[in-house]
C-alpha cells in the first residue's frame, strides 16, 4: 500500500483528494493535516464525506510514516514550508501549488503534465502539479506547438467555476455576487501563463517563433504571445476554454491544415493519453464535471481554427491529475482510482 500524508487538507483540493484516496485500492491515508481543524472529524469540514470515513484532521505530520506527501497549500506556501520543515529523502512530494512549476537550477521538481512528461514523472521524487487553467489551455495547444503551427499570437478565453478561487471567502466568490454574474480578471497577466509558455516552447521546433507571456518579457516581432482572458463563472466547478489560432497559406497545405487534418493531428498526439480525448462534435462542460477527463474539439473557419477544451478544475485541473501522477510515480496503472463518471444531467 502507498502510505499518504496530506498537508492543507481542509481546503477544496484537500477534500477532493481525500475523497479520491479513500477509494483508491492501493492507498492508505496516514494523516490529513490542518492545524486550525486539528482533532476535528474530516466530515465536519468536508460534509460530502459523511458515512465514508471517520478520519480526523491532525496537527502532527509524521513524515517518516508515509511514502508520499501532497501539498494542498495556497501559492507561495510550499517553498516557505520546506524552508521550515524537513521531509525525509525517501518521501515523494506532489505539490499542487505553483511554487516549483517553472524549471530552475534551484530545484528538482518535474512538471507533471502526463500527456507530455510521463517518463519523467515515472522517475521523479518531487513533482509540481500543473495549474487548472494551464492544463486546459495546454491541452488545446500542445499538438499545434509540436507541429510548428503556432506562428501568430493566440487568443484564449477560459471560464472557471467558483471552486477555482479556493475555499476562503472573498468578494468575488460570495454567492450573491457570483450568482447570475460574469466577470474577467488578470487579463493577459494570469500566473499560469508562465507554465503554459514553458511547455509550448519545450515542444515547438527549434526554428519556430518563441512563445512568451508579457509577464516575462516585452514581445518582439519574432515572438508569439498567448493573449489569455480568464473569466469567473457562476457555476461551482469546471473550465471551458476556447483558443483561436491563425494559419498561413492555402488551406490543405502543411502550414494551414484542414479541419480533418487537425482532428487527426490531435487524435495522434493524444492516442496514448489516459484521460485526454479528441471529440468530433461541440463540447459542453457537463461532459467532464466530476471526472479526470480532458476533452478537445477543433472547428476550422478559413485560415483560423477554434479549439475548445474542457476539464474539471478540481480533478484534471488539480487533485485528479495529482493522483494520476502519484500512480505513475509508484509504477501502477495511471488510471487507478480515477475512473469517475460524469453526471447524466
Amino acid at each position: 500500500m502507498i502510505k499518504v500524508g496530506i498537508l492543507g487538507a481542509a481546503g477544496y483540493t484537500g477534500g477532493e483528494l481525500i475523497r479520491l484516496l479513500l477509494w483508491h485500492p492501493e492507498v492508505e491515508i496516514v494523516f490529513a493535516n490542518s492545524e486550525s481543524n486539528a482533532g476535528n472529524l474530516v466530515t465536519d469540514v468536508h460534509e460530502g464525506l459523511l458515512g465514508e470515513t471517520d478520519l480526523r484532521f491532525s496537527a502532527e505530520m509524521p513524515f517518516s510514516q508515509v511514502d508520499v506527501v501532497f501539498f494542498c497549500f495556497g501559492h507561495g506556501k510550499s517553498e516557505a514550508f520546506l524552508k521550515e520543515h524537513s521531509i525525509p529523502d525517501h518521501v515523494k512530494i506532489i505539490d499542487l501549488a505553483q511554487d516549483f512549476r517553472i524549471a530552475a537550477p534551484t530545484h528538482d521538481y518535474v512538471y507533471g503534465l502526463p500527456e507530455i512528461h510521463k517518463e519523467s514523472i515515472q522517475g521523479c521524487q518531487h513533482l509540481a502539479n500543473p495549474g487548472c487553467f494551464a492544463t486546459c489551455v495546454q491541452i488545446g495547444l500542445l499538438p499545434l506547438a509540436k507541429a510548428g503551427l503556432l506562428k501568430h499570437d493566440v487568443a484564449v478565453n477560459a471560464i472557471t467555476g467558483s471552486t477555482g478561487a479556493g475555499q476562503k471567502p472573498s468578494a468575488s466568490t460570495h454567492f450573491s455576487w457570483r450568482n447570475n454574474n460574469l466577470s474577467i480578471y488578470k487579463v493577459f497577466t494570469h500566473q499560469h501563463l508562465h507554465e503554459i509558455c514553458q511547455s509550448l516552447n519545450e515542444l515547438r521546433p527549434a526554428q519556430a517563433p518563441t512563445i512568451i507571456d508579457t509577464l516575462v518579457a516585452a514581445p518582439t516581432d519574432k515572438d508569439i504571445t498567448i493573449d489569455f482572458i480568464p473569466y469567473r463563472g457562476d457555476f461551482a466547478r469546471g473550465i471551458f476554454c476556447t483558443e483561436v489560432v491563425k494559419f498561413d497559406g492555402e488551406e490543405g497545405t502543411i502550414s494551414n491544415p484542414t479541419e480533418e487534418q487537425l482532428a487527426k493531428l490531435f487524435r495522434d498526439f493524444y492516442k496514448d493519453a489516459a484521460f485526454t480525448y479528441y471529440v468530433n462534435k461541440a463540447l459542453d462542460l457537463k461532459q467532464v464535471v466530476n471526472t479526470n477527463k480532458a476533452l478537445v474539439h477543433v472547428d476550422k473557419f478559413g485560415n483560423k481554427a477554434v479549439i475548445t477544451t474542457i476539464i474539471d478544475n478540481l480533478l484534471k485541473g488539480a487533485v485528479g491529475q495529482a493522483v494520476q501522477n502519484m500512480n505513475l510515480m509508484f509504477g501502477i496503472d495511471e488510471t487507478t482510482g480515477l475512473r469517475l463518471k460524469p453526471s447524466a444531467f
